[in-house]
């Protein structure tokens, strides 16, 4: 078994950072529609901006919104008007397709991005 990158939204900016939230990542339901993301489901979000990397889950934001919320803690090493990326991985033996899409500066979808598959090397 491998864990494979299965999801990717990227150049995402932080549109809120809520140190008196329990926890988590707000993200656009719009935008994990887009990546098959799930509410609850585990996350990695890397800053492009300052290079901190944090493990949270997913909570699903208000359709067509725009938001990219980092809550809780997290809150301390990403704040607002950071760029992230948010990535979630699989579990698997076979190859994964990954889906991958580019927001805009206001977390829109621009366009899905194209990214070799995962490949298991027998």
């Amino acid at each position: 078994m491998r864990v494979l990158m299965r999801s990717k939204i990227h150049n995402a900016t932080v549109t809120e950072a809520n140190l008196a939230y329990v926890g988590s990542i707000t993200i656009d339901q719009d935008l994990l529609d887009h990546v098959d993301l799930w509410a609850g489901e585990k996350v990695l979000v890397v800053s492009n901006t300052s290079g901190a990397r944090l493990e949270t889950y997913v909570i699903a934001g208000p359709r067509g919104s725009g938001c990219i919320c980092v809550n809780g803690a997290a809150a301390h090493l990403i704040g607002e008007g950071e760029q992230i990326i948010i990535i979630a991985f699989e579990i698997t033996d076979k190859p994964v397709q990954p889906k991958v899409i580019l927001v805009d500066e206001k977390n829109r979808f621009v366009r899905s991005l194209v990214e070799e598959p995962s490949t298991v090397i027998a």
